[in-house]
């Protein structure tokens, strides 16, 4: 299963607000320190918004933080919402499709069984466990200095 790039901006976002949870964090040190262009960025943070992963206020001291707890964010959850409805062969797109074997294969019924199982893992790992403990991560996650 391949994830896409949006899923996984979603969630390097998530676990930079999660290690500063004590601020408001800007589009564009996240931008820096994740290695994130901020036009794909700022649609993520749009998104993340609307699903109610975040919270953000516009302006000059503006920035984001998360909407809830580190604790109560399931990443089989930012999964699944982000990635929404994608197909993940065609024969799962009901438009697109054009295999003629889709009625009688059973690769589907076990691709859906994969996914499945795969999102049920996710499910067993909140963003707290991405990021507490992690000191790796959090030195990676600091602010780059200002070098004026």
């Amino acid at each position: 299963m391949r994830i896409t790039k949006r899923t996984n901006i979603a969630v390097r976002l998530l676990m930079y607000c999660a290690a500063h949870q004590d601020r408001l964090v800007t589009k564009s040190e996240i931008a820096e320190v994740c290695n994130i262009s901020e036009n794909h960025l700022a649609q993520v943070i749009n998104q993340l918004s609307q699903l109610n992963y975040l919270n953000t206020q516009r302006g000059r001291n503006g920035g984001m933080c998360l909407a809830k707890s580190a604790e109560q964010i399931r990443i089989g959850e930012v999964f699944r919402h982000v990635e929404g409805g994608l197909p993940l062969a065609e024969c799962f797109a009901d438009a697109d499709n054009t295999c003629p074997l889709t009625k009688a294969c059973r690769l589907r019924v076990a691709l859906q069984d994969a996914a499945q199982a795969f999102y049920a893992s996710l499910d067993e790992i909140t963003l707290d466990a991405l990021v507490c403990d992690n000191a790796s991560l959090l030195r990676i996650l600091q602010p780059v200095a200002c070098t004026r």
